[in-house]
């Protein structure tokens, strides 16, 4: 019997091949800065191959960043152990460290959350799924109380801005930043508890 022309793991590698040309130039490039000609030059593919994998460059920008999210969402998780003060350290720490290896992939991904839609689903999505970790850890799993769950949301958009700073300026180690970052998430909690004095936190 002849074989097939492609086998389930040509078709894999083949997809892994496209994802990667696209991660870099989505990295390097805003969204709307690419054409499928140039997704498909970087890949060493044709445009007609590229499309039958992804069908529009939003697809293929969607799938390659989803990746990242998932890999930054892996390192956000949580342990079961320690005081969850000790806990975000420890995760603020990785979390800084993946982007100070991917800072274009990074700061290109919020650029392109303020003008296309479909990347801003994606960042508000990981930014909803980090506020949900972060609020089961203080609540044990309880209704978080509104001055809480605000003061959370509302550090966490300051943590984007103070990151996006970091890797652009590039004038403050990482060590420093995560300070910067744990000083500002303390002070969050006392303006919940000042608002609502019946905040209850785990932090032991």
């Amino acid at each position: 019997m002849s074989q097939p022309a492609y086998t389930r793991m040509q078709v894999d590698e083949r997809r892994r091949q496209l994802l990667d040309a696209g991660a870099e130039l989505f990295a390097k490039h805003s969204f709307e800065e690419i054409s499928m000609r140039e997704l498909a030059e970087a890949a060493g593919v044709s445009k007609p191959l590229l499309y039958h994998y992804f069908p529009s460059k939003i697809d293929l920008f969607k799938a390659a960043v989803s990746e990242k999210a998932e890999e930054l969402q892996r390192l956000i998780e949580p342990s079961s152990d320690g005081p969850a003060i000790e806990q975000l350290s420890q995760v603020l720490d990785s979390y800084l460290a993946w982007i100070e290896d991917n800072a274009q992939t990074w700061s290109k991904l919020l650029q392109s959350a303020a003008t296309l839609p479909e990347a801003r689903e994606l960042v508000e999505g990981f930014r909803q799924r980090t506020m949900d970790l972060i609020l089961a850890q203080l609540t044990e799993g309880r209704k978080p109380r509104p001055a809480l769950r605000i003061a959370i949301k509302g550090w966490l958009g300051y943590m984007d801005a103070a990151i996006l700073d970091w890797t652009e300026s590039k004038d403050l180690p990482r060590a420093k930043l995560r300070e910067l970052l744990l000083a500002a998430f303390g002070a969050a909690l006392m303006a919940a508890r000042q608002a609502d004095p019946r905040v209850r936190l785990r932090l032991d």
